[in-house]
């Protein structure tokens, strides 16, 4: 028992090891990255006029945070979450609803199929007219662009329950809500969690998407701005925060996904 008991411990240790020893291999390769993109432009080996360099962008930093900067992050942070909880939420309903009802779900599958195909940039003139310039034009291009790929994922999920298991509760007399709380949904979550992973990305395309068509304010701008007028230090400081709040949003939904798996 005791060797048991050891040879647990150290299969503990030797994991806790292997998972320190990816994040500084991960750290130590994103620092490599910027010292060599910062040392390639100080001896021009690249021109970074067009590609930019770590000080510009940080040189930038500086000048922005004067000139509002945080109002355009909180701009394209607003308008991200909202589109990816709303997508999220409505995606998994639909999905819940179309596993509930075989008929519906047999007359809508072509439509999902289709609109899931549709360039998601060619409704957005219809888009500003149904609701207007603003935010609220955002939000909808990024609801557009997540909820179809959430109601499949997620219905895939719902529908790749053990059928076996269902006619069990069956003949025991259950009822379909009583199968859908107490079977399918429990063994969707691990479906569910990678469709929020999945939402995140996806969400961040729709929101930088729908202020590329219509904004006043956002990273998205800044980026439109900083290409129309060549201000490309603009443009990769821009992408460099998006790819932070990008990341910050990940690591959240992955922490949200571990904490749930341990319960």
């Amino acid at each position: 028992m005791k060797k048991l008991k050891n040879g647990h411990e150290l299969f503990v240790q030797k994991s806790k090891r292997r998972k320190v020893k990816i994040v500084v291999i991960q750290l130590l390769l994103l620092v490599l990255l910027i010292a060599l993109w910062e040392i390639a432009a100080r001896l021009y080996w690249i021109d970074s006029f067009i590609t930019s360099s770590p000080s510009r962008i940080v040189k930038m930093l500086g000048e922005l945070g004067s000139q509002g900067l945080w109002t355009h992050i909180w701009t394209t942070l607003y308008e991200c979450i909202i589109g990816f909880v709303v997508s999220t939420v409505l995606g998994c309903a639909i999905a819940v609803l179309l596993w509930w009802s075989d008929f519906l779900r047999r007359v809508l599958e072509p439509y999902i199929v289709v609109l899931n195909s549709l360039p998601k940039i060619a409704l957005g003139p219809i888009i500003i007219i149904w609701v207007g310039a603003g935010a609220k034009a955002i939000v909808m291009m990024t609801v557009l662009i997540c909820i179809i790929v959430t109601i499949i994922s997620a219905l895939n999920g719902l529908l790749a329950t053990d059928e076996g298991k269902i006619l069990l509760l069956r003949s025991m007399g259950a009822s379909k809500w009583q199968i859908l709380t107490k079977l399918v949904l429990p063994g969707a979550v691990p479906t569910f969690l990678s469709v929020l992973k999945i939402n995140v990305g996806l969400a961040w395309v729709g929101t930088i998407m729908g202020e590329y068509l219509v904004s006043g304010a956002g990273l998205g701008y800044l980026i439109i701005y900083g290409g129309q007028v060549f201000k490309l230090d603009l443009v990769m400081t821009s992408t460099v925060i998006l790819c932070f709040l990008a990341a910050i949003m990940y690591f959240a939904v992955a922490l949200a996904e571990r904490l749930l798996r341990r319960k």
